[in-house]
């Protein structure tokens, strides 16, 4: 049955996702007739397209916190050719090392480049560790700064916000892709990890697991662990004794919480939940493969992992069944931290991806 063809077994309940699921699939034809014609990829038409939907994502969508589906239209472009997957993540990474834009940009753009290269099929291994190589330099490039600058360095999200959506795409990244990394040869795959030096970013005074998603630092540490690259729970549990209490006001009058998304981070492309236009998406998405990886974990904490996030959006229209996992927090309603950063060292001598 074609995306564009619904069914009753398509048709959204809520009558507003049923509008969005109607929308997405009416733009995503507009993409395929533009960028296929006759059957055959059509360059010139494709590239003029992805410079629009381009010039809309830096205007609308990377700005705006938790957007809901409508950043699959670029994902789904750039399905069609490796080259433009390729421009997409090389315009991510500009934004994230760029010290001029907006911590709050370099922030989101730090989270769409995880979030992509975790969950799009299309995207080769090969391109998974040239992005890895770059982001891991300069993560270590700013933990030298910080360390050079002679002055006391701490766990500051207002400081460091573009360093830590850093760290946590990293994180986010090899717990998806790291059997793609290591299943074609085990002891390259091993040597390349552990050129990465992961126990150095992980033990810095900057403690970005202090600052990631629960989800994000249970997974990594269970997939390092195994794999033997580097053992985190020692500073989990240190930081665990060190909650980050949050006041907030209730309808029955101040409560302290603990905030368990200080970064106030999402992934962009977790799972699509539109059932007519998700057609197009499932054959290039990377789903969490559930059998292979909750054997990684202790009961108590999969089970935590596991759960699935309802998005408020969509009550009532969260699929059950296999590989749904979302790493981000349903808490749509807030906003990404605005902090200011730190200078971000040049990465032009690694060579940018060209489109």
């Amino acid at each position: 049955m074609s995306a564009d063809q619904p069914t009753r077994a398509n048709v959204m309940a809520h009558p507003e996702a049923e509008r969005l699921d109607t929308l997405m699939a009416v733009l995503m034809a507009y993409i395929r007739d533009v960028c296929c014609v006759d059957g055959s990829f059509h360059a010139e038409r494709t590239k003029e397209l992805y410079k629009d939907l381009l010039s809309v994502f830096d205007k609308l969508i990377l700005p705006t916190h938790a957007s809901c589906h409508v950043q699959y239209t670029l994902f789904y472009l750039c399905s069609f050719k490796l080259a433009l997957a390729e421009a997409f993540l090389d315009h991510l990474w500009k934004i994230l090392q760029n010290p001029s834009q907006p911590a709050i940009l370099r922030q989101a753009a730090a989270g769409y480049l995880g979030s992509f290269l975790a969950r799009a099929k299309f995207v080769p291994v090969l391109t998974v560790r040239a992005c890895l190589d770059l982001l891991l330099t300069w993560i270590h490039r700013y933990i030298d700064s910080q360390d050079n600058s002679c002055k006391q360095v701490c766990c500051d999200i207002s400081l460091h916000g573009p360093f830590y959506a850093a760290c946590q795409a990293v994180f986010y990244v090899l717990i998806f892709r790291h059997r793609a990394i290591l299943e074609a040869n085990m002891k390259k795959g091993l040597e390349y990890l552990q050129s990465l030096n992961l126990e150095r970013v992980v033990m810095c005074q900057l403690n970005p697991l202090k600052v990631c998603l629960p989800s994000v630092t249970n997974m990594f540490a269970a997939v390092t662990r195994k794999y033997q690259v580097v053992f985190c729970y020692t500073i989990i549990e240190k930081n665990n004794r060190q909650v980050l209490p949050v006041v907030r006001s209730s309808a029955g009058g101040d409560g302290v919480t603990t905030n368990t998304n200080p970064l106030d981070s999402f992934f962009p492309f977790d799972p699509y939940l539109l059932k007519r236009s998700g057609q197009l998406i499932e054959p290039l998405y990377q789903v969490w493969d559930e059998l292979a990886e909750t054997d990684l974990l202790p009961a108590k904490v999969a089970q935590q992992v596991l759960k699935e996030d309802e998005d408020d959006f969509l009550s009532g229209e969260t699929p059950h069944g296999e590989g749904m996992l979302g790493m981000t927090p349903s808490s749509y309603g807030s906003n990404i931290c605005s902090p200011s950063s730190g200078d971000s060292p040049s990465m032009a001598h690694h060579g940018a991806f060209k489109f």
